[in-house]
């Protein structure tokens, strides 16, 4: 990855907007400017830039910083004895490196993470706190070749789960199990074709009609049974970036509702992606994928919007929704997944992973999508 191009536009919006310091504490915001991903449980993980680039972290992340993140200096906080150092806390750097700023000067935070404490110890330290998360999200809009590339290596590894996954459903079989196919398969893949890297996983198989109405539901040790409807969600990250693929599948013959249903949410989903290309706008793409549940009068089950953007988050802006009257660049990564929800008859959601180009938009997510095909 390129830090130094990223951080130079960073410090280019930092000049013009006369803000003479930044403080960033989103991983995901932290990962793009530095290379630099830790897990982060109660230890503060912090970037900060002013002349020079630095990340204040925890003693027990010291070596990882060292080895990982592309920053000038790499300042760390202990918790405990004989470490040979003062500072016990990372508001004790962010304290002295505040110092080196004028009374009176402007200070950039990502305000939707920054924590309440430190914000108030900046503001009453007499200095004007302005928000620089939203413009880390705008310059991660648009992926650069390096990002194309992870991206569909890591579709690449998650059609090979889903595939896996789905050829196990089966009644008897539970939940968990399903995933744990899946889950195997990316296991071997990586270790045999991406030595030293990193995956994470995020998968769940909600079943039947009352699980799979909740759209975001952890996977248990329910057991598949005929007449089931099952949304198997997954998404896998390869070194950092992420591809998302869903499918719906139906555990027998689907009654007339569910077919009804299965079919209004495939058409939406195929309309967004035959729509969706630079200029127009995202609550366009929206309005058309839920045009066809409005068609079916289907639209008051549809109650989240039509897709998000992905890349180094699992959602990330910017998001296909209603009220988003921005419009499509070449070079956005989305997941288009329009939904429905319908009590006593199930949910039906397809995800696929898309990359926008000049005249349209190429998936890189692949696995049949019509309901013949998702019939087990």
């Amino acid at each position: 990855m390129d830090s130094t191009k990223r951080i130079n536009r960073l410090k280019e919006f930092m000049k013009d907007q006369s803000i003479s310091a930044v403080f960033v504490f989103n991983p995901d915001h932290q990962f793009y400017l530095t290379n630099f991903k830790a897990l982060i449980y109660s230890r503060p993980i912090i970037f900060h830039l002013q002349e020079k680039t630095a990340m204040i972290v925890p003693g027990l992340e010291e070596t990882h910083a060292l080895e990982h993140s592309h920053v000038d200096d790499v300042l760390v906080y202990f918790e405990h004895p004989g470490a040979g150092r003062d500072e016990t806390s990372h508001i004790e750097h962010i304290r002295a490196l505040v110092k080196q700023n004028p009374d009176s000067s402007k200070i950039g935070v990502d305000l939707a993470f920054i924590p309440g404490e430190v914000l108030l110890y900046l503001q009453e330290s007499g200095y004007q706190v302005v928000d620089i998360g939203q413009f880390i999200y705008q310059m991660r809009f648009i992926k650069d070749e390096e990002e194309i590339h992870m991206l569909e290596l890591a579709g690449q590894l998650v059609n090979l789960a889903v595939s896996k996954s789905l050829a196990q459903i089966q009644a008897g079989i539970t939940e968990m199990e399903i995933d744990a196919a899946g889950n195997a398969a990316l296991f071997e893949a990586t270790a045999a074709k991406y030595p030293d890297s990193v995956i994470d996983i995020v998968v769940m198989s909600p079943s039947g009609l009352k699980r799979s109405i909740m759209p975001h539901v952890f996977s248990n040790t329910r057991k598949i049974e005929a007449g089931d409807v099952i949304i198997h969600s997954r998404q896998v990250g390869l070194n950092g970036y992420r591809a998302e693929l869903e499918r719906t599948v139906i555990v027998g013959k689907p009654t007339f509702e569910q077919e009804k249903a299965f079919q209004a949410a495939i058409e939406a989903q195929q309309r967004a992606i035959d729509f969706i290309k630079p200029g127009v706008k995202f609550s366009e793409v929206d309005s058309v994928a839920r045009q066809v549940f409005e068609k079916a009068g289907l639209e008051k089950y549809a109650i989240h919007r039509t897709g998000h953007g992905i890349g180094a988050s699992a959602h990330e802006q910017p998001f296909l929704r209603y009220d988003h009257h921005d419009v499509v660049e070449e070079g956005m990564a989305f997941s288009i997944e329009p939904g429905i929800y319908i009590p006593g008859v199930g949910g039906f959601r397809h995800s696929d992973t898309v990359l926008i180009t000049p005249d349209g938009c190429r998936l890189i997510t692949e696995y049949p999508r019509d309901m013949e095909s998702l019939l087990f």
